[in-house]
């Protein structure tokens, strides 16, 4: 199996001189193909300033992010806009639907931006994949928390990404509803999807085939 995310001594920091905080100190990792990591760590302990990276929403102050093989540390915004797009999809604690789109349309939004072929095939699909074929047309605020996130999930499948980053995707959510997302998580995962999952959670934690520590910006 090749590897889909080669991060390599990143480091990050906010501010200069001796007002210079580090997040970041010197965190190097592989996530190979197929492959269920889930990084753990407390509050403030950088992990999620890690998956923005990993998901090219941020970049590294120093270091190199590659995604399948080629380092995208140093490109511009607009190629990084083409990656994020065609190779990542996004799961966040807080759904992230927008609230004038219905169902539907939530999920074919990425769609439009890499103009896929047949969207409206293609969001069919999912809605059947996430078991939400009778509420396409609802609109997110009618929805419950568990359909919320069946629909980021849906959402961030879209374009068939190489890579799925989930950041805390239970956080919201009662134990039991909880449950069924991670259900969901895992089934995807055995159907071929390689994911990054960001907890605090520990129960959470042990879904995947290998669990990382964050402390004090680094992999204990």
């Amino acid at each position: 199996m090749t590897d889909i995310l080669t991060l390599s001594q990143v480091h990050k920091w906010a501010g200069t001189g001796t007002q210079r905080t580090e997040i970041l100190r010197g965190v190097s990792l592989a996530v190979r193909e197929g492959e269920f990591v889930s990084i753990m760590g407390p509050s403030g302990s950088g992990k999620s300033t890690l998956l923005n990276i990993m998901g090219l929403l941020d970049g590294p102050s120093s270091g190199t992010v590659c995604i399948a093989g080629r380092d995208v540390s140093r490109v511009d915004e607009s190629e990084l806009a083409r990656q994020r797009a065609r190779s990542i999809g996004f799961i966040f604690q807080s759904f992230n639907l927008l609230s004038y789109l219905n169902v539907r349309q939530n999920i074919e939004l990425p769609l439009l931006y890499t103009r896929y072929p047949h969207p409206s095939r293609r969001s069919q699909d999912l809605l059947a994949q996430v078991k939400l074929e009778q509420r396409a047309k609802a609109y997110p605020v009618t929805l419950s928390g568990g359909e919320r996130q069946r629909v980021a999930i849906a959402r961030a499948l879209a374009n068939q990404p190489a890579l799925l980053l989930a950041d805390e995707p239970t956080g919201s959510l009662d134990s039991q509803t909880g449950g069924q997302i991670m259900e969901l998580i895992d089934q995807l995962h055995r159907s071929g999807s390689t994911v990054v999952l960001v907890t605090h959670d520990e129960k959470v934690a042990r879904r995947g085939q290998r669990i990382l520590v964050m402390k004090d910006g680094r992999f204990e």
